[in-house]
C-alpha cells in the first residue's frame, strides 16, 4: 500500500508526469520530456525504459539538433479517443489512438432543422460504423470530445441558446452522447475546439497563447493562454463575434446593434453578392470567385478582413497573443483576407503588441474542430488507467 511522501508513491507520481506529457504532445525526444516535467535526465530514461518494458510507449530513433535522441510515444494499442463535431449544417467524427494517430474520419450532411435528439443519434450512428469499420477494441474507448456551435455552461454542461443549431438550447451534449455510448464524454463550443485542434497538429504548434477565429455562420474566437484553453467562468469567452463596431448598425441576433458578426458572418455577407450571383451562393463559392478575380467578391472578402482586424485589434489590446488563427471557409482567401485583418491589426492595435503578433490561416480547415475534439478527449483522460498492468508486477508503484 503506498502511503504519500514514500518512494514508491513518488516513483508512480514520476510515471504519470512522464506519461502525461507524452500524451498531450504526441510524441517527445526524452531530452523533451525532461525539460516539460523538470525530471532529470537519468529519471527519464529510467521511466522510459520502465514504460517501453510495460509495453505503455514506443520509442523509436530520430534526431534533434542534428544528434541522434528517441522519440516517445503512447503505444498504438494503449487506448482510443473519439471526436465529434455539430456544424451548422455537417456532422463530422475522428476516431484516433493515443500516440496522436487519427484511424479513421467522416463528415455527412446533417439538417440544420434536425432536432438535439435526432442529431445525437446520427452521431451514435457514425460512431458505432466507424468503430466496426476500423476493427477497433470498443473497450479501449478512453473518451469522447463533443464540439458543438455554441456557449457550455462551464458547471451545469448545458448549451446556451444558439440561433446556429435552432432548438437545442437548454440540451446536455455530453450527458446525451454519454448515455448513447456508454464512455466519458466532455463537451465544449467549436471554436475553442478548433484552437485546440491548430495548437496540436496545426497552425498553433509551438506556441503557447494564441486565438482561433472562426467564421462561418457566426463569428467566435478560441483563446489559448499559456498552453490552455481558456473559457472563463461561465464559459463564454472568445465572443469576438459581439464586440460591437458601430452603435448604429444592423439588429445582431444577441439583440445588441453592429456586432462583428453583423459585419463578418455568413448570413450577412452573401445578401450582398446573392443579387448578381444567385441565392445559392455560399462562403465557399465567394472565396472560389474571388480567388478568380470577381472584384465585388475581392471587395467583400477584403472589407470582412478589415472587420476581423477591429475585433483581433481588440483581443491583442487586452491578451496580447502571440499567433492569431483564421479558420472556417474564409481562411482559404489567404492573404485576400489575412492582409486587411494585418492592415486593421497594425491601425488599432497597440504597436508593441501589433508588432509581436502573426496572423496565419488555419492548416487545418473543416477538420480542426474535430481533431479538436480528439484533443479534447486526450487532454481530459486519466493517467493511471494507463498504467494499471502495464507495468512488470516487480515495479514497486503496482505493490
Amino acid at each position: 500500500m503506498e502511503t504519500p511522501g514514500s518512494q514508491s508513491s513518488l516513483h508512480r507520481a514520476n510515471l504519470e508526469r512522464v506519461v502525461r506529457a507524452v500524451r498531450l504532445a504526441g510524441s517527445l525526444t526524452q531530452a523533451e520530456i525532461a525539460r516539460t516535467t523538470g525530471l532529470s535526465a537519468a529519471t527519464v530514461s529510467n521511466i522510459v525504459r520502465e514504460l517501453k518494458d510495460g509495453g505503455t510507449v514506443e520509442v523509436t530513433p530520430t534526431s534533434a539538433g542534428g544528434r541522434r535522441a528517441r522519440s516517445v510515444s503512447l503505444s498504438g494499442d494503449a487506448g482510443i479517443v473519439i471526436g465529434v463535431d455539430f456544424g451548422h449544417t455537417h456532422l463530422r467524427v475522428a476516431i484516433g489512438n493515443l500516440a496522436h494517430q487519427v484511424l479513421a474520419e467522416e463528415a455527412e450532411p446533417l439538417d440544420v432543422d434536425a432536432s438535439a435528439d435526432q442529431g445525437f443519434d446520427r452521431a451514435e450512428q457514425l460512431v458505432n460504423r466507424l468503430i466496426t469499420a476500423t476493427g477497433v477494441d470498443r473497450t479501449k474507448v478512453a473518451g469522447v470530445g463533443l464540439g458543438v456551435p455554441g456557449p457550455i455552461d462551464v458547471e451545469s454542461g448545458t448549451l446556451g441558446s444558439t440561433a446556429i443549431l435552432p432548438g437545442w438550447g437548454g440540451t446536455k451534449p455530453a450527458e446525451e452522447l454519454r448515455e448513447r455510448l456508454g464512455v466519458p464524454v466532455h463537451v465544449d463550443n467549436d471554436a475553442n475546439l478548433g484552437a485546440l485542434g491548430e495548437l496540436v497538429w496545426g497552425s498553433g504548434k509551438g506556441v503557447r497563447d494564441l486565438a482561433y477565429i472562426k467564421v462561418a455562420s457566426g463569428v467566435g474566437a478560441g483563446l489559448v493562454i499559456d498552453g490552455k484553453i481558456y473559457r472563463g467562468p461561465g464559459g463564454t469567452a472568445g465572443e469576438i463575434g459581439h464586440i460591437t463596431l458601430d452603435e448604429s448598425g444592423p439588429v445582431c441576433r444577441c439583440g445588441n446593434r453592429g456586432c462583428l458578426e453583423t459585419f463578418a458572418a455568413a448570413r450577412y455577407v452573401l445578401p450582398l453578392l446573392q443579387p448578381g450571383h444567385g441565392p445559392d451562393l455560399t462562403m465557399e463559392g465567394v472565396v472560389r470567385l474571388a480567388r478568380d478575380g470577381d472584384p465585388g467578391c475581392r471587395r467583400v472578402i477584403a472589407d470582412v478582413g478589415r472587420h476581423i482586424g477591429s475585433g483581433v485589434a481588440n483581443l491583442c489590446n487586452l491578451l496580447n497573443p502571440s499567433r492569431v488563427v483564421l479558420g472556417g471557409d474564409l481562411a482559404e482567401a489567404g492573404e485576400l483576407v489575412l492582409g486587411p485583418i494585418r492592415e486593421s491589426v497594425g491601425r488599432y492595435a497597440i504597436p508593441s503588441a501589433a508588432r509581436q503578433l502573426s496572423v496565419l490561416p488555419g492548416a487545418l480547415g473543416g477538420r480542426a474542430e474535430v481533431l479538436g475534439a480528439l484533443a479534447l478527449a486526450l487532454s481530459e483522460m486519466g493517467d493511471s488507467t494507463l498504467l494499471e498492468g502495464a507495468l512488470p508486477a516487480a515495479a514497486p508503484a503496482f505493490t
